[in-house]
């Protein structure tokens, strides 16, 4: 990699700039949902298999990038996206100067720097555990209804429903309120954290730019032109050591023994493969991100095409009529309107007003009109959904 004169004459020439890690950051970020999605256009296709990886997607992604981020490690002291961005993790020496860190290329290739098995230990634990984490942190917050106004999903509980909870009920209710009231916190702490330590490396107070970094006492360097040297004569190596000749006798390998040394070196091609598939991968998804989303191609899929436009409404609820079933009383929020009972299985009506099915359905059936407004019509126009968008209003 080539770098600006300005720093490469700087102290520290292999001390990278805040916007490389913040790039291989970027990628790293990049990487699950471009993954996500060309498994879901092949589950398309392959429903049977492809279907349940799908949907546990955080820990197909986990167990896929372990093995990766192992090797990367293992072979370039490095994860893999800051091997595609040339850095790598090096063990900062106990004790630190900027001549003596800068001044010899040879000095960064001790075997003291390099990395132990329990520092590659350590960085997958936060290269891999630490996403998967948050990932699934993220999602419970939203099954609990963090995040979404609770008038929307008429998350509003009656009084007299409070007090028939069992007690695992209410145990229940409390945690996710809890928890949907402290993720907001903790992840706040969390990002105010990770930027308190990203200001500090921009203004050179410490060498690490992420706060386990700090607790390993591992750093992350430019890679030299040395470690580029080596890491090509590693590769020439590899390629030829299939067709090396046998120690005893000297002969030339079998075709059987030529055959199973490349299959051995199958995992590792691949490996290395991904720094050419993934990065390509990635531009292919932003692009059909843009694609879609660009004037273009909604002039070229038609009018009325868009996901705008093609969103169905709900209708506002009409105003209760004189001779309605429950005229002069007040709906409870999240309470079918006809019996009083909680909704489980929401219906709307043309209306406006949703209520329970089984009790709406027969009372359509033998009046045909809308127990609140009057408005007649048949049970063709019932619609059952899920989850309730429509407000109930007196």
């Amino acid at each position: 990699m080539e770098f600006l004169g300005d720093i490469a004459n700087g102290p520290d020439r292999y001390r990278p700039s805040f916007f490389e890690l913040a790039a291989q950051e970027q990628l790293r970020e990049l990487l699950p949902p471009v993954i996500k999605y060309i498994l879901s256009v092949l589950a398309q296709r392959r429903p049977r298999y492809l279907l349940r990886i799908v949907n546990r997607h955080d820990e197909f992604y986990a167990l896929t990038m372990y093995f990766v981020e192992r090797y990367y490690l293992r072979e370039w002291g490095a994860s893999f996206a800051e091997n595609f961005y040339g850095l790598k993790r090096r063990r900062r020496p106990g004790f630190a100067a900027e001549r003596s860190s800068s001044a010899s290329v040879t000095q960064l290739h001790t075997n003291h720097e390099r990395l132990r098995r329990t520092d590659i230990q350590r960085s997958l634990l936060f290269l891999i555990g630490v996403p998967y984490v948050r990932a699934k942190a993220a999602d419970l917050y939203e099954q609990v209804g963090g995040g979404v106004n609770a008038d929307l999903l008429n998350d509003g509980v009656a009084t007299d429903s409070l007090t028939q909870e069992t007690r695992h009920e209410r145990i229940a209710r409390l945690s996710r309120d809890f928890y949907r009231s402290a993720y907001p916190l903790a992840n706040l702490s969390y990002e105010v954290m990770l930027l308190g330590y990203n200001i500090a490396y921009i203004f050179d107070k410490t060498p690490y730019y992420r706060p386990w970094l700090s607790w390993m006492g591992v750093d992350v360097r430019r890679m030299s032109a040395l470690d580029y040297r080596k890491a090509r004569e590693g590769a020439l190596s590899t390629i030829s050591s299939p067709l090396r000749r046998r120690h005893g006798s000297g002969l030339p390998p079998s075709y059987l023994q030529v055959i199973w040394r490349y299959a051995c070196l199958g995992p590792e091609y691949a490996f290395e493969a991904l720094k050419i598939i993934l990065p390509t991968s990635i531009f292919f998804f932003k692009f059909l991100e843009w694609w879609y989303s660009s004037d273009y191609a909604r002039s070229r899929r038609g009018p009325g095409s868009s996901s705008s436009d093609a969103a169905i409404r709900p209708p506002t609820p009409l105003p209760i009529h004189p001779k309605g079933v429950t005229a002069g009383e007040k709906p409870v929020k999240g309470r079918d309107p006809l019996t009083g009972e909680k909704i489980t299985n929401a219906t709307a009506l043309p209306s406006g007003w949703v209520y329970n099915y089984t009790s709406i359905h027969d009372y359509v059936e033998k009046h045909a009109r809308c127990p609140h407004c009057c408005l007649t019509f048949y049970t063709t126009f019932a619609v059952s959904s899920l989850v309730v968008i429509i407000h109930v209003q007196t």
